[in-house]
């Protein structure tokens, strides 16, 4: 790969892309990680058929629905150093290729291990482009980094709704649930071609603030050190953000249709909803980049609770749970996920983005990896309705707790 320092499209006398690239490259990579939620999404309302076929036990449906973002997390750290040094580009096309070949690879899985094996490659690929991805985005779009990430989390959004509303009906009509993994791994490697041949690199290589339009950022008040005050707290709020996402994105369908008797049809319009929800993120990034983000985050885990309570122990009819889905995609992904990640960005220095967006994926992600089994290992013990509130519930109340510890005076602002 390339090094970044002698690359000639991230020096600041570089020329101004036209608009028409800049519109382009960053619909490609919207795109690129639309791909990445269909993939991961369309698993989960397919659980119960791979279940059933090849005999899981529900802790170990857990484990295959969530500990993939294990890979996703530990890749997506390693790439935050990575990006800062090589051409972010180049990361990006690599890592949309791994990912898509452990998708494909799903299809061919005749047991427990070698499916976690091809999970943990297919989060590999997806951890290391989403360090690339925001990387690129919160260091182009600077002085509206959140806004734009919103976009993104529009995007994932779209995926989470389109995933299951087109995988599982592959599935049906081929009479299989491998269909759908081939189909999409095939999709990865087109999208893997277009960002080759339609991302510049002066956008996706851009210095942090380079981009800014006369906009003015104040840095002096922010850390030297990645490890500080910040980083810490909106590391541990993103832990607690993937606990919360994940434990109700990965066994959500199976609850439904074991504890609730949905039909699988329902199961997936009840998921695509909670992606329709996330698809706001555009509304909380906005919030994020006009308010301190301690108090949007504060508002988002007080949303997602409040949305899970009812949702694991009042709500019993389609009408509801769609409902409640939205609102929990909404507050969960599109407020937490993308207030946490560029809150992160806004603890380091311009410098460090690569690496403030890697703690981000770390500690998100892991989490993330054991959130389907902790929940599982709750509802064998307890209940569905138990698990639901002491995860979703719980862990919501903690991070409002924790995120009011955050300090914003020592964070990018603008200046003035």
């Amino acid at each position: 790969m390339t090094q970044r320092t002698t690359d000639p499209g991230i020096t600041q006398n570089s020329p101004a892309l036209p608009k028409s690239a800049v519109i382009i490259g960053f619909a490609i990579l919207c795109l690129t990680w639309m791909l990445n939620a269909m993939d991961r999404q369309v698993f989960y309302p397919l659980l119960p058929q791979i279940r059933e076929e090849l005999g899981f036990s529900l802790e170990q449906a857990g484990i295959l629905a969530t500990g993939f973002t294990l890979g996703l997390a530990i890749a997506g750290f390693i790439a935050g150093f990575i990006i800062d040094r090589f051409t972010r580009k180049t990361v990006i096309i690599m890592s949309i290729l791994v990912f898509s070949v452990g998708t494909g690879l799903i299809a061919t899985s005749s047991g427990f291990y070698d499916m976690a094996a091809y999970r943990l490659i297919s989060g590999v690929g997806e951890g290391i482009q989403a360090t690339a991805l925001y990387a690129i985005v919160g260091a182009y779009f600077f002085h509206k980094r959140a806004f734009a990430s919103g976009f993104v989390g529009v995007a994932f959004g779209l995926g989470i709704f389109l995933g299951p509303l087109v995988g599982v009906p592959i599935a049906t009509s081929i009479g299989t649930w491998r269909a759908p993994f081939l189909v999409f791994a095939a999709l990865g490697l087109l999208m893997s071609l277009a960002v080759y041949f339609l991302l510049r690199k002066t956008m996706s290589e851009a210095l942090a603030g380079t981009n800014a339009a006369g906009i003015k950022h104040e840095y002096a008040s922010v850390p030297k050190r990645i490890l500080n005050r910040n980083t810490v707290v909106f590391g541990a709020t993103s832990a607690l953000s993937g606990l919360i996402f994940y434990g109700y994105l990965g066994l959500y369908p199976t609850f439904l249709t074991e504890n609730l008797g949905f039909a699988t049809g329902e199961a997936s319009v009840a998921v695509a909803m909670g992606g329709l929800g996330a698809m706001l993120a555009l509304l909380f990034g906005w919030f994020g980049d006009r308010f301190p983000q301690k108090w949007v985050l504060m508002a988002a885990f007080i949303g997602s609770g409040l949305t899970a309570l009812p949702m694991y122990l009042v709500a019993d009819s389609a009408a509801s749970q769609y409902v409640l889905s939205f609102l929990l995609g909404a507050f969960a992904s599109g407020g937490l996920f993308t207030n946490c990640a560029t809150a992160l960005q806004r603890s380091v220095q311009p410098d460090q983005v690569g690496r403030g967006q890697g703690i981000f994926v770390l500690t998100y992600y892991v989490a993330a990896a054991f959130s389907g089994l902790i929940f599982a290992r709750l509802v064998t013990v307890f209940s569905w309705e138990t698990a639901g509130v002491v995860q979703l519930v719980g862990l919501s109340v903690v991070g409002a707790l924790i995120v009011a510890f955050a300090d914003t005076r020592q964070m990018i602002r603008k200046a003035g």
